[in-house]
């Protein structure tokens, strides 16, 4: 991203990080710096709690399990707080999967529902100036 050192990434460009455990939490402050019209969390394959989430400057948030022969499970109460922590944010959440064997295998219900959420387009940035 050095191009866009000094000056705002296009609009069409979105920047996420990967945070699976609240060690790596870090990403996050980092992301917050970029010169970017749209930020997102990617907190998947999410491996332990997260804990509290500082979201000002977040336009998304993704959460889902792992998958794969020797996945680890995710608990509901991980998932829980991270959506919580995004309503009370008013930022998008995306729940991706439980995860399992497959990706699919658990589904993505939480809740009796599920969380598909995407951000608004409106009040972004654009590249029309």
């Amino acid at each position: 991203m050095t191009r866009f050192r000094t000056r705002t990434v296009p609009s069409h460009i979105w920047l996420g990080v990967s945070v699976e455990t609240s060690n790596q939490l870090s990403r996050v402050e980092n992301l917050r710096r970029a010169n970017i019209s749209v930020r997102f969390l990617s907190l998947e394959p999410l491996l332990g709690p997260i804990g509290s989430l500082n979201l000002d400057g977040i336009h998304w948030v993704i959460a889902g399990g792992e998958s794969g022969p020797d996945f680890r499970p995710v608990r509901a109460e991980w998932i829980r707080d991270i959506r919580d922590q995004c309503m009370a944010a008013n930022v998008p959440f995306f729940f991706k999967q439980w995860g399992g064997f497959r990706p699919k295998s658990g589904g993505n219900e939480l809740d009796g529902r599920t969380w598909l959420e995407y951000p608004s387009f409106r009040g972004m940035h654009s590249d029309a100036a």
